[in-house]
């Protein structure tokens, strides 16, 4: 039950999800990640009628799948891979990774990350003390992630942003979540948010 004097978030970010996120603002931008957490907070605390003040992030925590040194640089995506990183670390992003190999045909291969982003999160709901847990993702195979986490009596956040004309959010969890966070909409309906919620980019993102 949330607390009136401190209401504790855990927000879990899917990696692959994320980058396809800042795949869609480059070249010329990115996320700005203070301002995309500080709304993340605004948004809950005008949701549920609280003080912001009383919303904090307390764990973040980020899964992906990530090249090892020699096949990031076949890639040239060390540089961008540790500026993006420095990023994470700078604002108390807690990283989840697991080893990308490439396919014969050349193709990468990320394999059993959403299943763990699925168990890692699951398990820190279930001894973290959240009052909110947020998801940052839109694949189907997460609806039952947010299921699983209600069934705790915790509220499960879904933060969304799509680009393009397909809307990547899969039905099925946007129906299970407890609210959804849809910034596409938020942008419609103020457009001056997509300045707030990106920065200059300097790089792209690798592949």
């Amino acid at each position: 039950m949330a607390s009136a004097k401190i209401n504790s978030i855990g927000l879990f970010i899917d990696g692959g999800y994320f980058r396809k996120i800042n795949k869609g603002l480059a070249p010329t931008n990115k996320v700005h990640l203070v301002n995309m957490f500080n709304y993340i907070r605004t948004c809950i605390s005008e949701h549920y009628g609280l003080e912001k003040e009383s919303c904090i992030l307390t764990e973040i925590h980020y899964f992906e799948g990530r090249y090892d040194t020699e096949s990031a640089k076949k890639h040239n995506a060390v540089e961008n891979n540790r500026r993006f990183e420095d990023s994470l670390v700078e604002n108390d992003v807690i990283l989840h990774y697991k080893k990308i190999y490439d396919l014969d045909n050349g193709e990468p291969h990320e394999k059993g990350v959403d299943v763990w982003y699925a168990l890692e999160t699951l398990e820190l709901c279930m001894y973290r003390d959240f009052d909110f847990v947020v998801l940052i993702t839109g694949d189907a195979d997460h609806e039952m992630l947010a299921r699983k986490i209600k069934s705790l009596k915790k509220p499960v956040v879904l933060v969304t942003w799509h680009f393009g004309n397909t809307n990547a959010t899969a039905k099925v969890l946007k129906e299970e979540v407890t609210y959804h966070i849809n910034i596409n909409e938020m942008i419609e309906d103020n457009p001056e948010l997509e300045k707030t919620l990106t920065q200059a980019s300097s790089y792209r993102p690798s592949k």
